[in-house]
C-alpha cells in the first residue's frame, strides 16, 4: 500500500498539475500580450458573432480578410477583456459576450468592408459592432465604413486627378507648337512651289 516511507504517491501527479498551470499561465499570458499589440496597431476593429459557421466558412473569412489586408483572431473573451486595457479601442470590451471574432487592420475601410460583405452572404455571422480608435462603432457604423473607398482606392484617385491634369496641360502646351510647325511647312511648301514657278 502505498510508496516507501515518507514518499508520497501523489507527488508526480502535483508536479505535473503545477507544470501545466505554468505552461497555460505562460500561454495566456503570452496571447494577451499579442492581443495586446494588435489592438494598439490596429486602426480598426470589428466585432462579430461567428456561433453556427463552419469550419469551411471561417477558412474563408479569414482567406478573405487576408487577401484584403486586415486579420481575424478568436480569443477568450476574458483574455481579450485583459488585452484591451490601456488601449484606444477599449471600448469594445462590452461587445465581447458568448462567441465573438475580432476582425482588425491598419486600413479604417478594410476590416469593416470584408466582414459586412461575408455578413451578406453568411446569416449566422452577426456584426455586434468595434471601434475605430476611441470611437465606438454600432453595426451601422461598421456598415457605413464599409461603404467609403480604401486608402488604396483613394490613392489611386488622387494620383488619377493629378495625373490627368499634367496630362491636358501637356497637349494643350503641345497643341500651339504642333499648329505652329504646320503653318510653317505650309507656308514653307507654299515659298517652295511659288519659288520654283518664278
Amino acid at each position: 500500500m502505498g510508496g516507501p516511507a515518507g514518499i508520497n504517491p501523489a507527488a508526480p501527479l502535483e508536479r505535473t498539475a503545477n507544470r501545466r498551470e505554468l505552461v497555460d499561465r505562460a500561454a495566456k499570458s503570452e496571447l494577451i500580450g499579442a492581443l495586446g499589440d494588435v489592438f494598439k496597431a490596429a486602426k480598426v476593429v470589428v466585432v462579430a458573432h461567428y456561433s453556427g459557421l463552419t469550419v469551411a466558412q471561417m477558412q474563408t473569412l479569414r482567406r478573405q480578410m487576408k487577401q484584403a489586408g486586415a486579420r481575424v483572431r478568436v480569443a477568450k473573451n476574458r483574455l481579450a477583456k485583459i488585452a484591451l486595457e490601456g488601449s484606444d479601442v477599449a471600448v469594445i470590451a462590452p461587445l465581447l459576450k458568448g462567441p465573438t471574432l475580432i476582425a482588425f487592420s491598419g486600413d479604417p475601410v478594410v476590416a469593416p468592408k470584408v466582414a459586412v460583405d461575408f455578413a451578406k452572404t453568411n446569416e449566422r455571422f452577426v456584426i455586434l459592432g468595434g471601434a475605430m480608435g476611441k470611437t465606438a462603432l454600432d453595426p451601422n457604423a461598421v456598415k457605413a465604413l464599409a461603404a467609403l473607398p480604401s486608402l488604396d482606392e483613394l490613392r489611386a484617385k488622387v494620383v488619377g486627378l493629378i495625373k490627368a491634369p499634367a496630362t491636358k496641360i501637356a497637349q494643350v502646351v503641345n497643341a500651339p507648337a504642333g499648329k505652329l510647325a504646320r503653318v510653317v511647312q505650309a507656308y514653307a511648301s507654299k515659298g517652295g512651289e511659288g519659288a520654283a514657278a518664278a
